[in-house]
């Protein structure tokens, strides 16, 4: 059994973006293959997926298996036609070209996530209630950040803070693995004020969709 500690991840925000590429169309595979001309991309590049299946919608990919006219998104899987119904996924992807680490963390939370559920009996029922899963609870991490201006995250923060579009999220783990998501992000205008404690600033990323994880 294996224990980790998150001492030395480190947050970054997506801080420059290449031009959208056009997706023809979308494979139900695992992993999905693009087909997109003239798209440009590396094995590696690292892509915001826009596409009409809502389960990959929002999603982040590393593009891998590239040649002329297609790209397969690593990670990802689209073989359930149910799901993924064939010929609906079209849309775009957008390369992150710029990645800007978000340094001097104090405090880091995780909150939401949580299994929802719906609750029913029926009349002629005379026991206990019976339970089926529905959604989750939105999911959102909280970071507590060092008070300071000149550091260079913080403009760029303000900017996702104030035009309230999403952006790209990577968090890279001490064993060399990255766990990729798009969020929301809200940041305070003042610090946190309390005597004999670091002046800090309230980050909140509001995730959308699901995180894509890749090991080491």
């Amino acid at each position: 059994m294996t224990v980790r500690l998150p001492n030395g991840a480190i947050f970054s925000i997506a801080s420059a973006y290449g031009a959208p590429k056009q997706i023809s169309a979308l494979s139900n595979a695992k992993p999905p293959v693009a087909t997109a001309d003239a798209h440009g991309l590396l094995d590696g590049a690292i892509v915001e997926v826009m596409s009409g299946w809502p389960g990959l919608d929002g999603r982040v990919a590393r593009v891998d298996a590239v040649d002329v006219g297609s790209f397969a998104l690593e990670g990802l899987d689209t073989t359930d036609a149910t799901r993924y119904p064939a010929g609906a996924g079209i849309g775009s992807v957008r390369p992150v070209t710029t990645w800007q680490p978000i340094t001097r963390v104090l405090e880091a939370s995780m909150s939401g996530g949580d299994q929802q559920f719906y609750n029913y009996g029926f009349l002629e029922d005379t026991g206990d209630e019976k339970q089926v899963p529905t959604t989750r609870s939105a999911r959102s991490i909280g970071l507590s950040l060092s008070d300071d201006d000149s550091l260079p995250h913080f403009s760029i923060l303000r900017q996702a803070d104030e035009d309230r579009l999403p952006r790209a999220i990577r968090f890279q783990l001490p064993s060399g693995g990255v766990i990729y998501y798009v969020a929301y992000v809200s940041l305070s205008t003042m610090p946190t004020i309390t005597k004999n404690q670091a002046m800090a600033r309230q980050l909140t990323l509001s995730m959308l969709g699901q995180p894509t994880r890749y090991s080491a």
